[in-house]
């Protein structure tokens, strides 16, 4: 029985996330180049979402992590959104060529993705996540510079990618768990964490996290939003939002842009 709930839940939740209906009309919305490139790197190809900010100066480059549930449209529209702040944005489908007949996120059908990403090998992941960030520091509107945010399963790679990429200005971590303690030496970027109230699972990762990156002499800001769930940046913009994680992405989503333009 329990197996069975479990599977509906996830089923739920997955349903839930592919009906973004609202985040495909503001992306359709918006006046922003956007692209899909495709970067190649030791016999593979990462589909790779690209949006450029309306700037006349060249711009630093944000590397984005997807959630678990893969390419949705609302990654592809926070893109925009993070290209609207005056940033360039790159987001790689870390599920190029795993899905059916070779296809990438949208190849799935519904509710298969999260299995397929958590599945994921991390060294795959580490090596995808360098191909797209090597590319966007090539772009020529790019000024050298290299942030990485994630969420959820991505807010997780993006606190591993930190330990595995020196070049980083900073890396933002959306309510995913920490790496190994012994791999928080590697780390030279500081971590800034956006964690929600509501999420026990994550929650109870941070004290050990906070305590082992101050041992290692590394930087380590946290910020918990009270009362938002899990995957509120998210959530916070859908029509149906609760009125806690609508709080927790607007003050996340301000701290975030003023931590990028420091």
């Amino acid at each position: 029985m329990k197996r069975i709930f479990l599977a509906l839940m996830i089923l739920t939740v997955a349903q839930t996330v592919s009906a973004q209906d609202w985040a495909k009309a503001a992306l359709a919305k918006s006046p922003r180049h956007s692209e899909w490139v495709t970067v190649k790197h030791d016999g593979r190809s990462v589909d790779t979402f690209v949006v450029y900010p309306e700037s006349k100066d060249k711009r630093p480059v944000v590397l984005i992590i997807h959630e678990i549930f893969g390419m949705s449209d609302w990654v592809q529209d926070l893109a925009d959104q993070v290209a609207a702040a005056g940033y360039i944005a790159v987001a790689p489908d870390l599920l190029s060529g795993m899905g059916p007949d070779g296809g990438r996120s949208s190849s799935f059908a519904e509710g298969k993705t999260m299995e397929a990403v958590s599945k994921l090998n991390p060294d795959q992941v580490t090596a995808d996540l360098n191909a797209a960030a090597d590319y966007g520091n090539r772009i020529p509107a790019s000024n050298g510079k290299l942030f990485v945010g994630g969420f959820c399963w991505g807010g997780g790679q993006t606190f591993r990618f930190a330990t595995n990429r020196g070049d980083l200005a900073a890396a933002f971590v959306f309510y995913g768990p920490p790496p190994d303690k012994d791999a928080m030496a590697r780390i030279k970027a500081p971590v800034y964490g956006f964690f929600a109230g509501n999420d026990a699972r994550i929650g109870a990762m941070i004290p050990d996290a906070i305590t082992n990156m101050k041992a290692a002499g590394k930087s380590f800001e946290p910020v918990t939003y009270d009362g938002a769930g899990h995957g509120f940046m998210r959530a916070g913009e859908a029509p149906d939002a609760k009125d806690a994680d609508k709080k927790a992405r607007t003050e996340a989503w301000e701290r975030w842009k003023i931590l990028l333009a420091r």
